[in-house]
């Protein structure tokens, strides 16, 4: 193989590598902690599964989940605060927090259980940025504070 071959395939390489490292970054992002943990519950990111303590991180991507008898509480970097009933599944889908350069968006998605939000800072200042994905519709954030359940559909026998 040639040189001039030869160096365009490593440049390509650690190109890819690079994108692949800043995406990895991205995803590992953190938006926010657990701050409360009743029973047993899990931050699951990037198929990893970490049994869920006061201060476990949770990144962009990260799927929430409770056990039949637990509860978890989650505060997000604009103080969003998330509680979380029995047999909950909630991911992260997007979090964009820099008020500074007006980029505010937090995106989740609700696949089943019980949600308790209270709005923090994006809602705030953006309230059209905060949304809430269920297995029937999309739930856009106008208040402060609300109560969703999502149940799981019945079983046809």
């Amino acid at each position: 193989m040639n040189h001039s071959i030869r160096q365009f395939l490593t440049t390509g390489v650690i190109l890819m590598l690079t994108w692949v490292a800043a995406l990895s970054q991205a995803q590992a992002e953190v938006v926010g902690s657990v701050k409360t943990v009743t029973g047993e519950a899990w931050v699951i990111t990037a198929q990893q599964r970490v049994k869920a303590q006061v201060g476990t991180p949770v990144h962009l991507g990260s799927q929430l989940k409770t056990a039949k008898a637990a509860s978890m509480g989650v505060t997000f970097k604009d103080n969003t605060l998330m509680s979380f009933g029995p047999d909950t599944e909630m991911t992260v889908d997007e979090f964009l927090f820099a008020p500074n350069q007006g980029q505010l968006k937090l995106g989740t998605r609700l696949d089943k259980g019980s949600l308790n939000y209270v709005s923090g800072l994006i809602a705030k200042l953006k309230p059209e940025a905060v949304t809430v994905k269920t297995p029937t519709g999309t739930i856009g954030v106008r208040g402060t504070q609300f109560l969703l359940n999502v149940e799981e559909p019945a079983k046809v026998n």
